[in-house]
């Protein structure tokens, strides 16, 4: 059953760009005959410095501010937008459209890009930070969203539209409550990437945790570098952990 021409063909073409990606890519393996050299930069980062603990906790709480505040905003902005991006809620195909191709091209610009294009308007700090994450996750979570109302079940849509109940009414009591709980495992998921996103927001001078880990390896201070590693670890776990614990309580 395998073999048929059409599998042969796709296992082909995976090779042939699987070669090229390497090519391009400069994937070599035997690079790593210098792994010595890793190991005794790692080494540099023990023991943990913990004196610096108080402001990493306040520069975490910072991040962990600036993911939760852009990836809420995106998605209040988004909700609304994502039923008139989708195919079997929004008023008409031109408009359907149009948002469809806004989400695309909000979408298709980094965090990173708008940070800078906002730094120079509102200057260093996590504001301008916070912006960027809520505009990309305008984009993404409005595509995710939409996708979600146009594969939710027609039914319950097709009886509140028979007891003559209006447009709004019916995304809001028969779709929405279907979707919600893949609304908030989409959610978690950006504030998770979020959380990461601002560390490198921080390194262009958004603040936050991202801006400590920057200046300690820009001045060599590589144990305090492990603390500031630890705590992001630390703190991904837990939004992980809070976000599974909400999904189930939804659920």
């Amino acid at each position: 059953m395998w073999f048929k021409r059409r599998n042969i063909l796709t296992v082909v073409l995976l090779i042939i760009f699987i070669y090229f990606s390497m090519k391009l890519t400069e994937f070599d393996l035997t690079k790593f005959k210098d792994f010595r050299n890793m190991i005794d930069f790692m080494s540099q980062w023990f023991p943990i410095n913990f004196s610096n603990l108080s402001g990493i906790i306040r520069d975490t709480l910072q991040t962990l501010a600036m993911a939760f505040l852009g990836s809420l905003l995106g998605l209040i902005i988004a909700l609304p937008i994502s039923f008139i991006a989708a195919r079997n809620t929004s008023p008409s195909p031109i408009i359907y459209h149009f948002w469809r191709v806004f989400l695309s091209f909000i979408r298709s610009v980094p965090e990173i890009v708008f940070g800078l294009i906002l730094l120079t308007a509102l200057g260093l700090g996590p504001f301008p930070a916070v912006i960027a994450i809520m505009l990309h996750n305008i984009g993404v979570l409005g595509k995710l969203i939409s996708e979600l109302i146009e594969a939710a079940d027609p039914g319950p849509q097709e009886a509140m539209k028979t007891v003559g109940a209006k447009g709004w009414i019916v995304s809001l009591f028969s779709i929405l409550p279907q979707i919600w709980p893949n609304v908030l495992s989409h959610y978690f998921y950006r504030f998770e990437v979020a959380i990461r996103t601002s560390l490198i927001l921080g390194f262009i001078g958004g603040g936050g945790i991202g801006q400590r880990l920057f200046n300690d390896f820009k001045t060599f201070q590589y144990p305090s570098v492990s603390l500031d590693v630890l705590i992001i670890m630390i703190l991904v776990i837990i939004v992980d952990l809070f976000g599974g614990y909400v999904r189930n309580r939804v659920i």
